[in-house]
């Protein structure tokens, strides 16, 4: 049961996470795909997941790492540039903070979604 419980809040969590995708993607590039933000929410994780594996123990520069391969995928995925990519980025952490505020809040959810690094 721990299995499954796990899956279907990894399976939430990226849904919130791609929520945030979404959103900056659809302020900054007017893309207006929410699979392809899922996509994107899927990929960043785990790229993430495994550059803070390898390099996430060195203080200060792992997580920086961890963070520009975050938005290189974003960057890879999306139209724009590394300028686009970073302000996607950031309104995706923004939306997704504030999504997480709220359900937990109502007593739904924690404050964490897969996705988006630091939330």
């Amino acid at each position: 049961m721990a299995v499954i419980d796990s899956l279907i809040v990894f399976v939430v969590s990226l849904l919130i996470g791609a929520v945030g995708i979404y959103l900056g993607a659809r302020v900054i590039t007017n893309s207006d795909d929410y699979t392809y933000a899922i996509v994107t929410a899927l990929i960043g994780a785990i790229i993430w997941a495994v550059v803070s594996f390898l390099v996430g123990w060195i203080p200060l520069l792992g997580p920086l790492l961890a963070l520009a391969a975050y938005v290189a995928v974003i960057n890879f995925r999306y139209p724009g540039g590394w300028g686009d990519a970073i302000l996607i980025a950031v309104i995706a952490w923004v939306a997704v903070l504030v999504i997480l505020y709220i359900l937990s809040a109502l007593g739904i959810t924690g404050f964490e979604a897969a996705g988006v690094p630091g939330a």
